[in-house]
Formats: C-alpha cells, sequence, structure tokens
C-alpha cells in the first residue's frame, strides 16, 4: 500500500555557493499535498570546497569524477551532522539534488556531484538523488525541475520566481505548466562583488551607489537568448562565455556593474509576466537585495509577495524533497512541457546502503 505521509531529509546546493541546505520537512497528501518544515538551515562551504566548485567548469570529465567521490562523502558527513545535532529519527529517505558540475543539455550532457553510493552508505539509509540525467536522456533540458512543486505545493500563486544563481519562473498556461530560467542572477553580482572579498553585496548598497551603463544595458538585453521560446535552460558554462566577456569589455567601476546588472535582471523579468498578474511569489537569496527588489517591483508595480523567511530560503530543497516522494511513490516529477523531454516521468536514482 502507497503511504500518504512522508519524512524525508532533503538537501540542495545551488550555483550561487551560499551553501548546502538541508531540511527536514513532512509531506502529506489528502486530496492535495501538503507540508511542514521542521529543521532547516543553510551550512557554508569551508573555503577550500568553495573554490573547488567555483571552478567545475574548467575541469576534465577525470577530474570531476574525483571531485563527485570526494564531494559524496563531504555531503554525507555534512548530513549526518545536521541528523544528530536535531536528534532525528524516523527518516523515509533523504532527497539529493547533490551540486551541478556540467549542464549541457544541448550535447546530452548534464553532471550532479555528490551523488555516490558513499552518501547512502555514510548515512545508512535510502537516498533518492540525481533528478536531472533521465530527463536529458529523454531529450530534454534537465532543468528546471521545481515546477511540479509549484504546481502541487504552491499554485495558489500566478507566478513562481526564484532569485538564485539564476532566475527562473513557473506558472500554468492552458492546464500546462510552463517554466524556464529568466537570466543569471547571483551567479554574476557574487562574482564581481567576490573580486573586492565580499561574498555578496549586502541589500545591494553597493549597486545602488552605481549609474546605469545604458550601451551595456542594451547588449544584455539584446542576447540571443532571451528571444528564445522556453523549454530553455541556462548554465555557469554560458554566463563564462556571454555575460562576463561582455560585462568586462566595458571596464566598469564595480558600483556601476552591479547596477546596470539589476536594471538588466528587472527587465528580464518584467518581460515574462502577464501584465494582467496579481500573485507573483518571489523566493531565493535575492529577496534579501534591496535594491535589486526595489527595481523589479518598479518593472511590476509591486505585484510581488515575499513568503516567511523558510520559504524564501528553503523553497528549492523543500521542492527537491518532494521530487523524492513523487519518485518513491513512481509517479511524475518530471514534466515534459517545462523540460522539452519526450514524455512526463519519474526521474531520480535510488542508492540502498550496503551496510
Amino acid at each position: 500500500m502507497i503511504k500518504s505521509a512522508y519524512n524525508i531529509i532533503a538537501v540542495m546546493s545551488g550555483t550561487s555557493l551560499d551553501g548546502i541546505d538541508i531540511i527536514y520537512a513532512s509531506y502529506d497528501i489528502d486530496k492535495k499535498w501538503s507540508f511542514k518544515i521542521d529543521f532547516a538551515e543553510t551550512v557554508k562551504y569551508p573555503k577550500n570546497w568553495k573554490t573547488t566548485l567555483s571552478n567545475l567548469v574548467n575541469q576534465k570529465l577525470e577530474q570531476l569524477q574525483d571531485i563527485d567521490a570526494s564531494y559524496s562523502e563531504f555531503l554525507g558527513f555534512v548530513i549526518l551532522e545536521f541528523i544528530n545535532k536535531y536528534n532525528i529519527e524516523l527518516i523515509d529517505f533523504i532527497a539529493s539534488h547533490g551540486h551541478t558540475a556540467l549542464h549541457q543539455p544541448e550535447n546530452s550532457m548534464t553532471y550532479q556531484i555528490g551523488n555516490q553510493q558513499i552518501l547512502a552508505d555514510i548515512l545508512n539509509k535510502k537516498v533518492i538523488c540525481d533528478f536531472r540525467v533521465q530527463d536529458v536522456e529523454y531529450r530534454g533540458q534537465g532543468a528546471p525541475l521545481v515546477p511540479i512543486g509549484d504546481r502541487l505545493l504552491f499554485n495558489d500563486y500566478d507566478y513562481c520566481i526564484n532569485l538564485g544563481g539564476f532566475a527562473n519562473i513557473s506558472s500554468e498556461l492552458n492546464n500546462e505548466r510552463i517554466a524556464f530560467d529568466i537570466c543569471p542572477l547571483n551567479i554574476v553580482l557574487n562574482y564581481y562583488v567576490s573580486k573586492i572579498g565580499l561574498e555578496f553585496d549586502d541589500r545591494g548598497k553597493l549597486a545602488s551607489t552605481g549609474q546605469i551603463n545604458h550601451d551595456l544595458l542594451n547588449e544584455l538585453n539584446a542576447l540571443k537568448f532571451y528571444n528564445e521560446a522556453p523549454p530553455k535552460s541556462l548554465g555557469l558554462e554560458w554566463v563564462e562565455l556571454t555575460i562576463f566577456p561582455l560585462i568586462d569589455s566595458y571596464q566598469l567601476k564595480l558600483e556601476d556593474i552591479l547596477c546596470t546588472y539589476i536594471e538588466h535582471i528587472g527587465f528580464q523579468i518584467s518581460n515574462v509576466i502577464i501584465k494582467d498578474a496579481t500573485k507573483i511569489l518571489v523566493t531565493g537569496g535575492g529577496v534579501y537585495n534591496d535594491y535589486l527588489l526595489n527595481r523589479i517591483n518598479y518593472y511590476l508595480t509591486n505585484k510581488v509577495l515575499i513568503p516567511n523567511n523558510e520559504i524564501v530560503e528553503f523553497k528549492e530543497a523543500l521542492i527537491f524533497g518532494l521530487l523524492g516522494v513523487l519518485k518513491e511513490r513512481d509517479e511524475v516529477n518530471c514534466l515534459k512541457s517545462v523540460t522539452g523531454a519526450s514524455h512526463d516521468h519519474s526521474s531520480g536514482k535510488i542508492l540502498i546502503p550496503k551496510n
């Protein structure tokens, strides 16, 4: 008999390298899905891991495989420490996104590190992970995967927007879930402030002192990606090949780079919103950038709704937990309308501990 309630640890590491998001949550199905987050925290990366992860795009496949083994072990002990810290006993399984090392769906390639057998062995628990690979095998983008959770857990909103390493969006259109990456976000902003030793621009204070360079803004807005129809997704490779060289060619002051790029983000987000939308849920680390929110609200006429901090910070981990639950139930967790795959499917790899 299929269960109707699950207690899950869900783990997510995003491209902005803020840290590892870990939650312990319960999921219940009674006509519709509901959830409750019991414990949640973000574990900051040690300096060596942050450096390693920021350079993944430059590694050869053999090097990635070595890093994968080490990262899977590291992740296992991070999760184990979380379990011990909160004295968690009832766990159906661990749902883990891992960390994206390589994402080139156009070349039928995607690689998330942190999904090796050692993860299940360290935790002595079933692990459901590696959610993107099967979708790419079915000729999909392998991303975004969060929209199934937007549909099942947050369907009261016209749009769900995540302001993370990349800005992405999902909504219902003609009874289909449509979702795609809008533009790079914190992956760009954090890269530039890291040059002066900061992890992020606190509240967007630096950006707010800058001036918009309209020539750069126009070039950013004219990039080919923004005119492509969904499904579409972005990766660090595209940012390093396209965004960074374009911005650097202007040789601007840091404040002007941040100010101009945030204007670009606000414009691109507004460009994909139907004007009569009234409820727009916004989550992700970008919510704490006051200047960014100010510019988004300028374009969207203050229709943005910010939930509680728990949802802002841990929504993606929460939904990857749901993806694990759906995989466990052999139910659809990847939508072809979102990823462009040949059909809806139930994606993920199941690791059983050898102990």
